[in-house]
């Protein structure tokens, strides 16, 4: 049985959302005209909550969990309940990866799943760089890596970490699609795995 929150647990509870609310967007990297035309709250309403300057309605906050892929407790951050298992919200993106977020908390090293559909080996790959680290494990088929000037083919049960500020691209084959998990990390922070992406 849960206790009812205070007056003041849910002041801070209500007044923390706005913060959790941009690092889940940032997270995902999307920009705030994204998250509007996905949840039908203006961009003004959604900069206003994220700011702090405005608190969020249930039908705000319903939205913005379902798109965000976690639940309402874990927007709100309400008190544990001693449940310790993880509500597998799969987030689906315009090109039909599946990231199904493994951890909990916001911020820090983030773990996920994600599922790519078939790849195809003519494109070329545009490699993009950002602040972090990136840490991949393959669980199942063929994860195609382009890292700055290597292009890697990695198999179940190898894995890879890189520096995000170096230029990189990663994808399924045509071989089929791939499964694989994957640590994201802020600037400095490491995954305690380290495997070397240098191959032959």
């Amino acid at each position: 049985m849960t206790t009812p929150l205070a007056a003041s647990d849910t002041d801070r509870a209500l007044d923390a959302v706005g913060a959790r609310l941009k690092q889940l967007r940032t997270r995902r990297d999307i920009t705030l005209a994204d998250l509007a035309s996905q949840t039908g709250i203006s961009v003004s309403t959604l900069s206003r909550l994220e700011a702090g300057l405005r608190r969020p309605t249930l039908e705000q906050l319903l939205p913005l969990a379902r798109v965000h892929g976690v639940t309402l407790d874990e927007l709100v951050d309400a008190p544990a309940t001693g449940n310790p298992r993880v509500n597998l919200r799969p987030i689906r993106n315009d090109m039909g990866w599946v990231m199904l977020p493994l951890t909990k908390r916001a911020g820090g090293i983030q773990a996920y799943k994600f599922v790519v559909p078939r790849g195809d080996d003519t494109a070329v790959p545009e490699q993009r760089t950002h602040d972090g680290w990136d840490w991949v494990y393959v669980l199942d088929g063929t994860l195609r890596l382009v890292l700055g000037e290597h292009d890697l083919l990695l198999k179940p049960g190898e894995a890879a970490e890189f520096d995000c500020q170096t230029p990189h691209w990663f994808g399924a084959t045509s071989a089929g699609p791939v499964e694989f998990l994957s640590l994201i990390g802020r600037q400095g922070e490491r995954a305690h795995v380290r495997a070397s992406t240098a191959r032959a």
